[in-house]
């Protein structure tokens, strides 16, 4: 079954990348109108999301939000799609860099890097990165149920060059290649909501208290990684630019920063853009699902 419907499906998202940028941005017009008025695709929850985290909105900016919010991800899914077919010459010019002499720089001194990313305005086209720096790019996923899907999106994924991790193979990964000096960057999507018995770290994020990440903050720790933040930002549709944001000022050691702080550093830089333009956030992720139920015993750190 997985496979028939891996048949049907593939052949219209390989159709629906090869169109020309305004018909397939009508496309997604046409999503957005039945995503958000007919199917209501999780209307509910975005609504409560927003509310949630930026409690000093009106009714009416809440709705405003929504909507942007919701033609917003109708264009990224189908960016995502896009991605089967893209050139090379039209992400680049999709996705800018705006300051790669500070990778470049990391890379000459011979270090790692671990790329701290959020859920925020098109995290899926920085695969292009691999395209503008000398060492290896890795980015660290999550299987999909389907075999088929999951071929296909490493595939997608890989194109440009970077290399797909699974999460239970990160730290493998890692040793092995800081053990041949084959230093890399290593993205890991770190806003996710983890479930309350893996979650060794509560924070506030948005003003309410939540299970946080810290898998990537231990890792860099462990191997002595530079930690950024990817700032990625909307510039108008179809175009991004990405800003690699320093986590740590200029003398400070990575291996004697407090437990943790890494990761309070990471989501406060999300939430100064969530404040700025609230409408580019995966709002439809139940990120505060965990609020209100934190555990009395938590696990440390590695």
């Amino acid at each position: 079954m997985k496979l028939f419907v891996y048949y049907i499906a593939y052949p219209i998202l390989w159709l629906i990348s090869k169109l020309p940028f305004p018909v397939f941005y009508f496309v997604s017009d046409c999503f957005f109108v039945l995503l958000y008025y007919i199917v209501r695709y999780r209307r509910k929850t975005v609504k409560e999301n927003i509310q949630l985290s930026l409690p000093h909105l009106s009714n009416e900016e809440v709705s405003q939000i929504e909507i942007k919010f919701y033609r917003h991800l109708c264009d990224l899914f189908l960016e995502m799609i896009k991605t089967i077919t893209i050139s090379e010459k039209d992400l680049k010019e999709r996705y800018q860099f705006t300051n790669l002499e500070t990778v470049l720089e990391i890379d000459q001194q011979g270090k790692s890097i671990m790329l701290f990313c959020s859920h925020y305005a098109n995290w899926e086209w920085m695969i292009i990165l691999d395209k503008f720096v000398d060492f290896q790019g890795y980015a660290v996923y999550k299987k999909l149920n389907n075999p088929y899907f999951d071929d296909l999106f490493k595939r997608i994924r890989s194109r440009f060059n970077t290399k797909l991790v699974e999460m239970r193979e990160t730290i493998r990964v890692i040793r092995k290649n800081e053990m041949d000096k084959n230093h890399g960057i290593y993205a890991f999507i770190s806003d996710q909501s983890p479930m309350i018995s893996d979650a060794n770290y509560w924070q506030n994020f948005m003003g309410i208290e939540v299970p946080v990440f810290t898998g990537g903050e231990a890792l860099c720790k462990k191997f002595g990684m530079t930690p950024m933040y990817l700032k990625v930002e909307y510039v108008k549709r179809g175009f991004y630019q990405a800003t690699f944001v320093p986590l740590l000022e200029e003398k400070e050691n990575v291996k004697e920063i407090p437990n943790y702080e890494l990761t309070n550093r990471f989501l406060k830089q999300v939430e100064k853009q969530l404040h700025e333009a609230p409408e580019y956030y995966f709002w439809t992720h139940k990120r505060w699902k965990h609020r209100g139920k934190k555990p009395s015993n938590l696990k440390k750190i590695n």
